[in-house]
């Protein structure tokens, strides 16, 4: 990271990954181009992150020819005008992290991935999930996606007084 001043800790980034509306997933393509899109993840764990897509298509074949994948966030973004020097800038937070993706062939680990999407997503409809897992579990892939690696956060924020938050500190 070039300006380690804004660099936070794996905390940070666990929780910019959780407050995201969708996270970046890239990945690569069989023939060896990038392939990146944003999805709904929802972390079980420190290290465990689950979506769901098709049975078949480009992620799928993605992640059987090559499974480590690159997931970044960004929350709290924010263009502003630097108080003290009135520069134009951004305000942001962000997290990226290094995982390894496999699909998910256990019924139950299955199950568990889509609760812990619903309930990150849907939480007041979980009354509706066991029928909704009744007709669509065998037509619904689960990837998981284990950290191989600690997440790294960013920030770049500023306090009331103007000043940037440097070096981890907080508000």
């Amino acid at each position: 990271m070039r300006k380690v001043s804004r660099q936070m800790d794996a905390a940070f980034a666990l929780e910019v990954l959780d407050k995201a509306p969708y996270v970046t997933v890239s990945m690569t393509r069989t023939n060896g181009t990038p392939y990146g899109l944003p999805l709904s993840l929802a972390r079980t764990d420190e290290k465990t992150f689950y979506f769901h897509c098709a049975l078949e298509g480009d992620k799928l074949d993605c992640i059987a020819h090559h499974p480590t994948v690159f997931l970044s966030a960004v929350t709290k973004c924010a263009p502003t005008v630097g108080p003290k020097d009135g520069s134009f800038t951004l305000q942001f937070k962000s997290a990226t992290a290094v995982g390894k993706a496999e699909l998910v062939t256990d019924r139950e680990e299955k199950i568990a991935g889509l609760r812990a999407i619903c309930e990150r997503f849907l939480p007041h409809h979980m009354d509706a999930f066991d029928d909704a897992i009744a007709r669509s579990l065998d037509h619904t892939a689960v990837v998981r996606i284990t950290l191989t690696e600690p997440p790294v956060g960013k920030r770049k924020q500023y306090d009331k007084q103007g000043e940037e938050m440097k070096y981890g500190r907080m508000e």
